[in-house]
């Protein structure tokens, strides 16, 4: 802030038809904001150089089909130097918009609610939140991932300085944090919903909420202040330049500046709901309301408005009415109240209220620091909410009214409850909702509650702290296929299977392979250090090392200890016998058998405490072709998926877990598989993921090895963004608790190929904040491929 002064109005502008509820700072022109608002358009505003204290509508924007409810600016890049504004709307859709045309560029479907507030990232990245109860990642044209872990509307969101955090607000009275698509913390403590979210700086954070407090959070989950001033709910927060200053508005009528942690000015405004507010460059305020009114505080004198400008401002705030059932003013009683010479004695504080009668009438009046004096503020009607008040009883809770909606003709009316400090447009909604009624009523069931509470002041979005728009489970990341290959692994001392060939698994670029521990890479081989043999690695790579002696010696002992109507005939053993010396004889002619692979699919439903040989089996066997086919190929592919994601569970056994990863690898040798493995991407790396937890380097390395396959299919694959998003997620949270140097080295080489020749993938990467979480990688000696890994990954970002 430019100094200690107090905000004055600069301009008033006459600028929606019907509440504004968003407003953002525009990276162009210099001095430009955005509104928008109720009545379906976003505006943009410059300053007017003729005139100091004016701003001029530049550019107006439709593309909604009900009311636009927040915006965000996405920031300049090569495509659009300008910069792009974002819209959330009521039709549940976001719109893109440039400077030049006044229709949408593209618009982002997805949300099955309304959109209620927006967020922007570096790289291009948006964050949405919505009264779906879910956030989602946006870059470009598509949805990257969806955060699920909210039981009711989402009402604010926020991507941190820190790239990777993200932060998200809702109706449940929690805030949570987010990295690479996973709810890393939950902060509580808000009484009611959590209505707005402001950065302070990369470890710090405010909330404000209904409750009418404001929350000092440290990222780590500290709340290390709270903030008391307002009267009524809060609905936004925007933070000064200076990482320390801030304001706030709501339903108190208010703007409130705070310095040094104090409420230091309140301006009051001659409307009920102050929704929105953003800090100009210059250090102006702007804030929207209810009215339809933008109006823009200044400490600088030069671009205060007129003494005529200002006089009428005072007006028309002395000519508001306040109706005490609001509870800003706290409980009236007439005849306690003292006369006119109540204001002769000079406020404590500014903003401070006081009230006196005036024959049969009371006024409100607000001490001004900067004017010395008391400003009346408004009439107060209604007297004692306490006395005065006539509630209607439904279903055990007290309403201002219950209106009888008729519906069907002839029918019995449906009762629609409504209190003043509801908003009229969300006790439609959830009305519709819980009849079961289309949304098309939505406009004329708001417009009744309107009409017939004329005279009652009309707040807000939701007091109460549930929300209608439930929902919640694990987090699943934004839809797309990921897919990829992985060459050897340390298990193995030899490349991938090929049927008939004498080879062992040569790599193709002639040099040592750094997956196989038969010949272990070295940086001093490479006759240019600078060559790259880690990625894009897209001939992927298996599990194939084998014991054939020990893993039939542990299938018999199990066999004979296997409950009876479990156990395995001769002709069975001698069945899964042959099969697996087939599959690990390179040079062998033979094909697997129908009932061979009949026996195998069976006894891979074993018990799970004696399964794991059988396992061990099938992961040799699906890298033969007929096995693949058989298996993966049609109805049995899905079989097979499910078969291994049920051994995968978090309550299933490490053994189990580790050898499903492995089949899974595997799969990826033949098309069959690899067609599966595609097509289920989205709930095989979930549930994969799942396992980071394990603290098991086998599982790791596995794990790794999957999504390296899956990058190795997506390669060159443009169109795959969602896919390639999935990839970096797992890999991302893999890497936040993975010790085990070869899954690491697998993860850098997964990472290195998802974002190889794809400038999205690079944008993604880097939003998810996978540099810094890898450089530390990049002084690693031993073994030296991950350290020359992910420098390569990094010069690749």
């Amino acid at each position: 802030m430019s100094g200690s002064n107090s905000y004055r109005l600069r301009c008033s502008l006459a600028a929606h038809e019907m509440d504004v509820r968003g407003l953002a700072a525009a990276a162009f022109p210099h001095g430009a904001f955005v509104s928008v608002s109720r009545d379906r358009t976003a505006r943009v505003w410059v300053p007017n150089p003729s005139e100091n204290q004016v701003f001029t509508e530049m550019h107006c924007m439709n593309g909604h089909s009900n009311f636009v409810s927040c915006v965000c600016i996405i920031a300049p890049n090569e495509t659009y130097p300008r910069g792009l504004i974002a819209t959330g709307g009521h039709d549940n859709n976001i719109c893109v918009f440039s400077l030049d045309r006044p229709d949408p560029l593209f618009t982002l479907k997805g949300h099955k609610n309304t959109v209620c507030t927006l967020s922007s990232g570096k790289f291009g990245t948006m964050l949405s939140g919505s009264w779906d109860t879910t956030a989602k990642v946006w870059l470009g044209e598509k949805c990257l991932m969806t955060l699920q872990g909210h039981t009711a509307a989402v009402w604010a969101v926020v991507i941190l300085p820190e790239q990777g955090l993200m932060l998200s607000g809702s109706a449940d009275k929690t805030i949570k944090l987010w990295k690479a698509g996973r709810c890393e913390n939950t902060y509580t403590g808000h009484e009611d919903c959590v209505r707005g979210l402001a950065v302070i700086n990369e470890v710090e954070f405010l909330s404000c909420s209904n409750d009418a407090s404001i929350r000092r959070w440290m990222v780590t989950g500290e709340c290390v202040q709270v903030y008391y001033s307002h009267t009524n709910y809060i609905y936004s927060l925007a933070v000064f330049p200076n990482g320390q200053d801030f304001i706030s508005t709501g339903e108190d009528r208010t703007l409130r500046v705070w310095r040094k942690g104090e409420c230091s000015q309140t301006i009051r405004l001659p409307a009920q709901s102050v929704w929105c507010c953003c800090i100009l460059p210059d250090g102006d305020i702007a804030v929207g309301a209810s009215d339809g009114v933008i109006r823009v505080f200044t400490e600088c004198q030069e671009r205060v408005a007129s003494a005529q400008d200002l006089q009428a401002f005072e007006d028309e705030l002395s000519k508001a009415i306040i109706d005490p059932k609001t509870g800003d003013l706290g409980d009236i009683k007439i005849e306690d109240l003292p006369g006119r010479e109540h204001l002769d004695e000079p406020g404590n504080r500014d903003g401070q209220t006081r009230l006196i009668k005036e024959g049969s009438n009371v006024e409100a009046y607000q001490w001004s620091v900067s004017d010395g004096r008391w400003v009346k503020i408004g009439d107060v009607v209604g007297g004692s909410s306490q006395q005065n008040s006539k509630r209607v009883m439904y279903e055990g809770k007290e309403y201002d009214f219950v209106f009888s909606i008729d519906v069907n003709e002839g029918g019995p009316g449906l009762k629609l409850p409504y209190n003043v400090t509801d908003d009229p447009w969300l006790t439609a909604h959830n009305f519709l909702e819980k009849n079961d009624l289309s949304p098309m009523f939505l406009d004329q069931v708001a417009n009744f509650i309107i009409e017939n509470t004329k005279g009652h002041t009309l707040g807000p979005a939701p007091g109460s702290a549930t929300d209608p728009f439930t929902g919640a489970g694990r987090y699943i990341p934004g839809s797309g296929s990921d897919s990829q290959g992985f060459g050897a692994d340390p298990f193995t001392g030899a490349g991938r299977y090929i049927p008939e060939s004498g080879s062992t698994g040569a790599v193709p670029s002639g040099r040592a392979d750094p997956f196989t521990g038969g010949s272990a890479y070295s940086s001093s081989s490479l006759p240019n250090a600078k060559t790259n043999v880690f990625f894009p690695n897209t001939d992927g790579v298996m599990f194939e090392q084998a014991n054939t002696t020990q893993i039939l010696g542990k299938l018999r002992e199990l066999n004979s200890t296997a409950p009876a109507d479990r156990k395995l005939s001769d002709a069975a053993l001698d069945c899964l016998e042959k099969l697996l010396l087939l599959v690990t004889d390179v040079k062998g002619q033979e094909q697997p058998t129908a009932e061979q692979i009949s026996v195998l699919w069976r006894t891979s439903h074993w018990p799970e405490d004696i399964v794991f040989p059988v396992l061990d089996i099938l992961r040799l066997a699906v890298r033969h072709p007929e096995v693949n086919a058989q298996l993966c190929g049609g109805t049995e592919g899905a079989s097979l998926c499910n078969h291994l994601l049920g051994l995968m569970s978090s309550e299933g056994r490490p053994a189990n877990q580790m050898l499903a990863l492995r089949i899974l690898c595997n799969c990826f040798s033949g098309s069959h598989g690899r067609a599966l493995l595609l097509g289920h991407r989205d709930t095989v790396l979930s549930r994969a993921g799942d396992l980071c937890v394990v603290s098991n380097k086998n599982i790791h390395v596995a794990l790794a090895t999957l999504v390296l396959n899956y990058a190795g299919r997506l390669y060159g694959q443009l169109t795959e963004i969602e896919a390639k998003a999935q990839c970096l997620s797992v890999a991302s949270t893999a890497l936040e608790v993975v010790q085990d140097k070869e899954a690491i080295f697998r993860l850098l080489v997964a990472l290195g190929t998802t974002v190889a020749g794809d400038s999205t993938a690079k944008d993604l990467a880097r939003s998810l904040g996978v540099n810094s979480q890898i450089s530390k990688y990049a002084r690693v000696s031993d073994p030296a491929k991950v350290g020359e890994c992910c420098r390569l990954v990094l010069d690749e970002l």
